[in-house]
């Protein structure tokens, strides 16, 4: 009999299901996905779905389904965590306690209900409850690419946990140190997310594409003020400055006094000053993380590090720490936040059933498949959607089409790229991507502000054949998942050295497009193996253009979940200026399709995030 592993993330943000079976991860996916919300929380029925139906299984033949965390020990924390913050803390809790008394300290209930809704069966009886922290682990290190490893988890708060340092070795996970709550450089950094008008759990990543325009002034008022940051790589926060113990804000006039200034009002003005701050928590940031890793390889004596957690997604700290060298290579899970957790727990009991590792790719790659993990279309789905649209296209040989899509890339245009199985994680990689020339000095400009409608000091990442990579980026390892921020090779930077907000669309490089204000990229390899059509697009434009290197983005407008269908793809190159819509071997043109029928603005629709 095959054992089939569930696992599941819920109820507080970025919900995903996850398929495992005997060493194969065959499903994973985000609730958001589906149900069109961004970073939805509820329960992930369509993700739970898609895995079910992907396997051509029921629920009846689950071995095992998992949530992610415990309950018990996160509603500990939040009655602590209230009590700590005294009659401040009331509101919040007088809002939130009913929900714990009617199901979330129990959501196991919740969960078997919510599973036999979806007339596939019934589950298991037992629901099994992981830790939050161990979730993260075993999703950083069981389909990493190292039979034994540190493992290093950095994210807000789990139950308890916020730092956690873990020895992967087989099929043994085990914790080593952690740091606990209030203590949290999560925590810290959506603080300063937060007073600098952007949301908190979404907005990190501006955050960290705002730094670069700064200077960290406030780097040493940080470490004195908010955060002791010890020799041995531990850390604690000066409770007096932040309010999220209250659950209504992340921080208060306190705060505010130390800076000097009010919180930035979310679509506010970006002042020089918004810089600096994000400059200056990102070196602090770059700085512990740099001093929890080698504690983690003091601890463990360990070579190589898996990394998760929401702070792993800080791919600016990713790339110091790869070119640190503290450790020989580190691997960072694709869905490195709570999303990852659902695979996360599928993966930790598939490891107890069959005492076996997830089987990895040929030539010691890793278990993730590329994180191509989502659903997928066949070109005959895709034309059955067209014809009933009416839309005109063309369908090419994959050849002819590769041919054509690197036309209309060197000739500027910007070109929506759907292909294969969806992307699980938060980064389009190469199968929900919007793409463009990397050495075009409008592209970024036009992307922005024409497709993505995003604010446009934010820089677009590049997507490089693997085999070029060092040709054009300082890169210290492959980098399939986008992940690691790295230079930009010198010779082809220009002389510019200006910075700060008013220098965002200077020529910086050769490839202006994807080179941010300090001469950086956050980088994805591609590799033949994960992702073949991808790597031939890239080598088809490099035979056009001697270049192989484009701009990638997500396949979605700000505030929109990335698509996952062709009807969605087709309605966001409808509504942006995107120019050409590639959906399997099929080529639309925009200029040849008649208007969208009733159409409204999506800005009315999608809340920003």
């Amino acid at each position: 009999m095959t054992n089939f592993h569930l696992g599941l993330s819920a109820y507080y943000h970025d919900s995903a299901a996850a398929l495992v079976s005997e060493g194969r991860i065959l499903a994973a996916a985000q609730q958001e996905r589906f149900s069109r919300r961004r970073h939805d929380n509820g329960f992930p029925a369509d993700a739970v779905r898609y895995c079910i139906d992907l396997a051509g299984i029921e629920l009846n033949d689950l071995t095992t389904v998992s949530y992610y965390e415990d309950p018990a020990q996160k509603l500990r924390r939040t009655l602590s965590s209230f009590a700590s913050a005294g009659p401040g803390g009331l509101r919040a809790f007088t809002n939130v306690f009913p929900e714990w008394v009617r199901w979330k300290a129990w959501p196991t209930a919740k969960i078997r209900d919510e599973l036999s809704r979806l007339g596939k069966g019934q589950p298991p009886k037992e629901i099994h409850c992981g830790t939050h922290h161990r979730s993260h682990a075993a999703s950083a290190f069981y389909p990493s690419p190292f039979d034994r490893a540190a493992v290093l988890c950095i994210d807000g708060v789990g139950e308890w946990h916020t730092t956690t340092i873990w020895s992967g070795r087989g099929t043994e996970l085990t914790l080593v140190n952690s740091i606990s709550y209030p203590h949290s450089l999560g925590l810290l950094y959506s603080a300063f997310t937060y007073f600098c008008g952007f949301k908190v759990d979404s907005g990190e990543y501006k955050l960290m594409g705002l730094a670069p325009y700064g200077d960290p002034i406030y780097a040493d008022k940080i470490r004195d003020s908010l955060i002791d940051v010890r020799d041995d790589g531990s850390f604690s926060l000066n409770m007096r400055h932040f309010a999220f113990l209250g659950g209504q804000r992340m921080v208060d006039e306190r705060f505010e006094e130390l800076f000097g200034r009010p919180r930035r009002h979310s679509e506010g003005e970006l002042t020089q000053d918004d810089c600096d701050l994000a400059a200056s928590v990102q070196l602090v940031t770059k700085d512990v993380v740099l001093g929890l890793a080698r504690a983690a390889k003091e601890m463990t004596g360990e070579n190589k590090l898996c990394l998760a957690g929401g702070v792993a997604l800080n791919c600016v700290a990713n790339g110091e720490l790869s070119r640190a060298g503290i450790f020989s290579e580190i691997w960072v899970q694709p869905a490195a936040g709570d999303a990852g957790c659902a695979l996360g727990v599928a993966l930790d009991q598939d490891a107890r059933y069959s005492r076996a590792r997830p089987i990895r790719l040929a030539n010691h790659a890793d278990a993730m498949q590329g994180a191509y993990l989502g659903p997928e279309f066949t070109d005959a789905e895709v034309i059955d959607f067209l014809d009933g649209r009416g839309a005109p296209f063309s369908q090419l040989t994959e050849q002819d089409m590769l041919t054509l899509v690197a036309k209309h890339l060197a000739d500027g245009e910007v070109v929506g790229w759907f292909q294969g199985r969806m992307e699980f994680g938060p980064r389009a990689l190469g199968a929900r991507s919007i793409i463009g020339d990397s050495r075009n000095v409008e592209m970024q400009k036009t992307m922005n502000l024409k497709i993505k409608f995003r604010e446009s000091f934010r820089p677009f990442a590049p997507v490089v054949l693997s085999e070029c990579s060092q040709d054009y980026f300082d890169v210290m390892q492959s980098s399939p998942y986008m992940l690691i921020v790295s230079p930009v090779c010198d010779k082809l930077l220009t002389d510019t050295k200006l910075r700060g907000l008013g220098s965002i669309n200077e020529v910086r490089s050769k490839l202006p497009a994807i080179t941010h204000v300090d001469n950086s990229a956050r980088v994805q390899t591609v590799h033949e193996e994960t992702n073949p059509r991808f790597a031939r697009l890239l080598q088809a434009f490099r035979e056009r253009t001697d270049c192989p290197v484009l701009v990638n983005t997500s396949f979605n407008v700000r505030g929109e979940p990335i698509v996952c269908t062709p009807e969605e793809a087709y309605t966001c190159f409808m509504r942006t200026n995107i120019d050409v819509l590639v959906l399997g071997t099929c080529v639309l043109r925009k200029q040849e399709q008649p208007p969208l029928e009733n159409d409204i603005d999506w800005r009315s629709e999608i809340a920003l995030d």
